[in-house]
């Protein structure tokens, strides 16, 4: 075996299988479109109070609504009386953080655009043109955000990258949203915030995965889970099997590739 060619975009598992021998590449891009979806979706569902205003349609009862108001005091810490009743809220003018800025990083980027959100980046190493910020600032960037992204490759370095420590640090009410990896998010840590009010969530990853029958994350509340679904559109296959083609073709023409992860020692 020289080359493997995952139609996966995460291929932290194949090193430990195929050896140090093999050169791996990902199907970088694949995934972007169906997965950047995803992320807003999931950002304007939760706003929205979507999964609130669900069990309200399926109970039938008209007078529930008003439930919202008390989930966006309970959540923002805002126990004001409004006029009218705060019933959901606006992405418009948050604060974003987004954690990793590769390819799907930057389509989330440009479809958040239009909603004139205050971002910031964060990747392994800080650049400029756009501005990214290196990990080592983290934690002086999470107290800013009112949603933090999670869209980064799960490596030695990211595994526990938000732990009890990160969820503190996030103001009331933040959303953190990951279409990553779960190992990336202490479980244990991000339960008893969710079960404490201090954030909420929405995830399409989970650690353990699959998520087990009876785990606590299931009810959680402030929680909109997903299992591991957000790049599972039909144009799924079609995106790597380019991706992976066009890989094949270099490869056998002696060109350079364009998306390893491991070079073959």
């Amino acid at each position: 075996m020289r080359l493997i060619l995952s139609l996966m975009a995460g291929t932290e598992w194949i090193p430990g299988v195929a050896g140090p021998g093999v050169t791996i590449c990902n199907a970088h891009g694949a995934h972007s479109i169906s997965t950047a979806e995803w992320t807003l979706s999931a950002i304007l569902a939760t706003l929205k109070y979507f999964p609130l205003y669900l069990d309200v349609q399926h109970s039938g009862v008209w007078k529930r609504r008003f439930e919202a108001s008390a989930h966006y005091a309970r959540i923002t810490g805002d126990a004001r009386p409004l006029y009218p009743p705060v019933m959901l809220e606006e992405l418009t003018g948050k604060t974003m953080l987004l954690v990793g800025y590769g390819a799907i990083g930057k389509e989330i980027e440009r479809m958040i655009a239009p909603f004139h959100v205050e971002l910031a980046r964060v990747a392994r190493t800080a650049r400029t043109r756009p501005q990214v910020h290196a990990v080592s600032e983290l934690d002086s960037l999470l107290p800013l955000s009112d949603v933090v992204i999670l869209i980064l490759p799960l490596t030695a370095e990211s595994h526990g990258l938000i732990g009890r420590h990160q969820l503190s640090l996030m103001r009331q009410g933040t959303l953190l949203v990951n279409a990553a990896r779960g190992p990336i998010v202490d479980t244990d840590a991000l339960v008893d915030a969710l079960n404490s009010g201090h954030i909420r969530a929405a995830l399409d990853v989970t650690d353990p995965e699959p998520l087990p029958e009876g785990h606590p994350l299931w009810s959680c509340p402030n929680l909109l889970l997903t299992p591991h679904v957000a790049g599972s559109s039909p144009q799924f296959a079609p995106r790597s099997l380019r991706v992976a083609a066009d890989e094949l073709r270099r490869y056998t023409n002696g060109e350079p590739l364009h998306n390893v992860v491991q070079a073959a020692l």
